[in-house]
């Protein structure tokens, strides 16, 4: 095993060395996975290892990485959007809060489909706020507006946008204020925090995704964290088809199993009779799990973390400082006071009255081979998936900021795999625009 993945470590190595870019003829994505060789040795190790589920790669990467979102505990999951599920789902077990279908989530009405879809699959009922044309967060203001007039609203979930928190202390102040249950999706934040608090220990739960785009990657994957073992048991019998059994890779095959009783009397309506805890089912759950090759990989780019970290700041600003002397056509990314934001990605939107659209710039740079991004969805509720929920018209109407970003709002990368000689022709191309605009 070790020739093979001596000659791995070789390979890649020497496929990275002979990488060039080349500008006007190659991409400047907006993201890319940051490996190196560790990474594919890695993968190939547990591959070659035989064990392909969730085990002890699973294990490791589960213990240590809670701590990097400010919790102490937490499960991997084949995606983002999964955890996204998974949090909004352990709040209706039995075995926890039990709450009814019908309850109310106060969430953003622009953003990724992900945060908002749980809340419509569960049968909750989602209560809409805009955002801040600046931010492109929650507005506060209309946050508190809405908790005021409705006392039903129990959960309040939000993403901190590309990085960026809200007003945290004034959040939070409202979450204790109207007692609710705060679910904070991380998934483009990680790493960044607000007064020194990392972002993720705010809320009961917290998600992370692990896809290419996002800070670090296995492929496709995701995080939920939490602080207590209840909430962990729930969760983790959620993404593994409901079962009760919380035995952890190998220890699955003991015959006492984790809890030294794995052979018992587990099913109420049989009481005499004994049945195998692996297979009692204590929720109606899923199968969400990623696999063994994907922990491994996943903790390799978990120590990269402060390196990516400090990679993305750093292009966010160069890029920024491009479009600091065509402020009067974008609105520039400003971090949240207190926030140190560790950024997803550059947001910008296009200034009414600019002279041109944003379809006009986005479509420069791609024909100039620069990746752009939308702001996600936008304003979800105009997206073709969500016809008949609400009223177009009166959705337009009552969020004119969402209404904004869906058509003026877009960001370009700044993964660490963006160099600095692609950052400068960013800006030559900008340029370019400018002068032609003219």
């Amino acid at each position: 095993m070790e020739e093979i993945l001596k000659l791995v470590a070789e390979y890649i190595t020497e496929k990275d060395s002979k990488k060039e870019w080349v500008a006007g003829r190659d991409l400047v994505q907006y993201a890319g996975n940051y490996f190196d060789e560790k990474e594919y040795v890695a993968a190939v190790k547990t591959l070659l290892g035989g064990w392909l589920v969730l085990n002890q790669e699973g294990i490791r990467f589960e213990s240590r990485f809670p701590k990097r979102l400010g919790k102490k505990l937490g499960i991997l999951t084949n995606s983002g959007s999964s955890a996204n599920l998974l949090m909004l789902a352990a709040l209706t077990s039995k075995r926890g809060l039990n709450l009814p279908k019908g309850t109310k989530v106060l969430t953003p009405i622009a953003g990724f489909p992900t945060t908002i879809n749980p809340i419509l699959q569960l049968g909750f009922t989602p209560v809409f706020v805009d955002i801040e044309l600046e931010s492109l967060n929650l507005d506060l203001d209309q946050v508190e507006q809405k908790l005021k007039e409705d006392p039903e609203i129990k959960i309040i979930t939000f993403a901190h946008v590309l990085g960026n928190p809200p007003n945290m202390d004034r959040l939070m102040e409202l979450v204790e204020k109207y007692n609710l249950i705060f679910l904070e999706d991380c998934c483009d934040a990680l790493g960044s925090s607000y007064k020194g608090q990392m972002l993720g220990s705010y809320g009961k739960m917290a998600s992370c995704s692990f896809y290419p785009a996002h800070h670090i990657t296995m492929g496709e994957g995701g995080f939920v964290a939490c602080n207590d073992m209840e909430t962990e048991r729930i969760l983790r019998s959620f993404r593994d088809w409901g079962r009760g059994c919380y035995c952890v890779g190998k220890q699955n095959q003991l015959e006492c199993g984790m809890c030294n009783q794995r052979f018992n009397n587990w099913l109420p309506a049989l009481p005499d009779d004994v049945f195998d805890h692996k297979y009692v089912y204590e929720e109606i759950g899923y199968n969400l799990k990623p696999i063994e090759m994907q922990a491994a990989m996943a903790f390799i780019q978990m120590q990269k973390l402060e390196e990516i970290g400090q990679i993305r700041r750093k292009n966010h600003k160069l890029i920024t400082s491009l479009f600091e002397k065509y402020s009067e056509y974008f609105i520039l990314p400003i971090a949240t006071e207190h926030s140190d934001p560790d950024w997803f990605a550059v947001a910008l939107t296009v200034k009414d009255g600019a002279g041109f659209s944003r379809a006009d710039f986005c479509q420069f740079l791609e024909a100039n081979k620069i990746q752009t991004r939308p702001y996600f969805a936008g304003n979800i509720m105009l997206q073709p998936a969500y016809e008949g929920i609400m009223d177009a018209e009166q959705v337009i109407k009552d969020f004119p900021v969402a209404r904004k970003v869906t058509t003026d709002t877009f960001f370009l990368g700044c993964s660490p795999v963006i160099t600095e000689e692609q950052i400068e022709y960013i800006g030559t191309i900008v340029d370019k625009f400018f002068s032609e605009l003219k």
